[in-house]
């Protein structure tokens, strides 16, 4: 079901700066921005090849990107997988003995449906199942 690393997250205190270090540093592009507010976070999306680097930043304090920015500091906060199933993407890691933190697919950013798996489950890494929009699975 898993076909690609879809994105790397990483977890930023200043969005604008993460942006021009990528730019400049690196020479990629930004491609846009958004605002999840029900997360708490705004997010950048920077294409490389077939996947993309996601830049997080909080903009609150109760968001669980602040907690992990406090508790180690700007750094790869997960990997996502696309998929095009989220739901048995979960189902199978879940059977598997995997611990979900979404035991069902849930909105992501861009249009997408997301879940989490719990980083004691895979290796010490947060994993997340990416599914683009129009695709199946419920």
């Amino acid at each position: 079901m898993l076909s690609r690393i879809d994105h790397v997250g990483i977890a930023v205190r200043d969005l604008d700066e993460a942006i021009r270090i990528y730019e400049r540093r690196l020479g990629l592009r930004s491609t846009g921005r958004e605002r999840l507010e029900r997360e708490g976070i705004e997010i950048a999306m920077i294409p490389i090849g077939e996947s993309r680097i996601e830049l997080i930043m909080p903009i609150n304090p109760d968001s669980r990107v602040e907690k992990f920015l406090q508790d180690r500091g700007e750094a790869v906060h997960h990997v996502a997988y696309a998929t095009d199933d989220v739901r048995g993407s979960l189902e199978q890691a879940g059977a598997a003995g995997a611990q979900l933190l979404d035991e069902v697919a849930r909105p992501g950013a861009h249009g997408t449906r997301i879940g989490f798996v719990h980083p004691k489950s895979v290796c010490g890494v947060l994993t997340e199942f990416v599914e683009a929009d129009g695709q199946s699975g419920a």
